[in-house]
């Protein structure tokens, strides 16, 4: 297949509506987990939490998909985080991307999983699953979010351990970050992992741990209540569906951007 990777070839093919950005740095975590950062296009705006469609030139096609976009709405560049599959689409030649290399981006993001979207409470879950973490490396990194809520809880569950150490890396950069520790409170964030097919400490899926009530007692916090939590969802489509069940379950109700309530899902990703 040829793939148009050159910034001078993808500025002359680009289809209209879209960016032309220039990737600044790749890092492989596993066999099947990336991360890399590219330019942010001038005048961009995006709120915390949204996704956006990027993409690459194909045999003279642009193949696009949804990408959560990791990077906060303040940050000078643009972060994601990416599954790897061999014969995906897009996926099987964007992990092969460097930095010099240009991709493609639609000029509107949107999403759900935003502030805007939730009413105000005490505590904020983050449920992730894969590469579902990337929204909220976005939302964590806001100072709105911190202003908002008293504890932010983000969860984030893999099949191996190494999977876990984008989340790791990104929440401890957080509170060794001097700036950040300046616009926010840093301790009120807490992270919580857990792997379901190696051993760790905390084995088992998320919703089998908010079932169960083990997250909550590892936490020291009380079971899920509509009155003080609020709670964003991302990950599989079984993982959207069980948890929003726990969620219901508990009282919450799911909210949208023109309908805020206790808790939202990005469906972009599902199915």
């Amino acid at each position: 297949m040829n793939v148009m990777t050159r910034p001078e070839e993808l500025e002359a093919r680009a289809p209209a509506g879209t960016f032309v950005e220039t990737v600044t740095e790749v890092t492989h975590y596993t066999d099947r987990l990336f991360h890399f950062r590219m330019t942010r296009p001038a005048g961009f705006r995006f709120r915390s939490g949204e996704f956006v469609m990027i993409g690459l030139m194909i045999d003279g096609k642009p193949v696009f998909r949804a990408y959560s976009i990791a990077s906060p709405s303040w940050a000078e560049d643009m972060e994601f985080f990416s599954i790897k599959v061999p014969d995906g689409p897009l996926t099987s030649h964007l992990q092969k991307i460097r930095p010099g290399d240009a991709i493609l981006m639609r000029k509107k993001p949107t999403g759900t999983l935003v502030n805007d979207a939730l009413i105000a409470g005490k505590r904020l879950y983050m449920f992730s699953t894969g590469t579902g973490i990337a929204p909220f490396a976005s939302v964590i990194r806001d100072p709105e979010t911190y202003e908002r809520f008293d504890e932010l809880i983000l969860t984030h569950s893999c099949r191996e351990v190494a999977e876990l150490a984008y989340g790791q890396e990104l929440v401890a950069s957080i509170r060794a970050d001097e700036m950040l520790n300046e616009l926010f409170d840093t301790s009120k964030l807490q992270l919580y992992n857990s792997v379901t097919r190696e051993d760790f400490p905390v084995k088992g899926r998320i919703t089998d741990l908010v079932a169960n009530g083990k997250l909550f007692d590892d936490l020291g916090v009380a079971p899920l209540d509509p009155a003080t939590d609020r709670a964003m969802i991302c990950g599989s489509s079984d993982m959207l569906r069980d948890t929003k069940a726990l969620l219901e379950k508990a009282g919450l109700t799911e909210g949208a951007n023109n309908r805020p309530a206790e808790f939202v899902i990005e469906r972009a990703f599902a199915g």
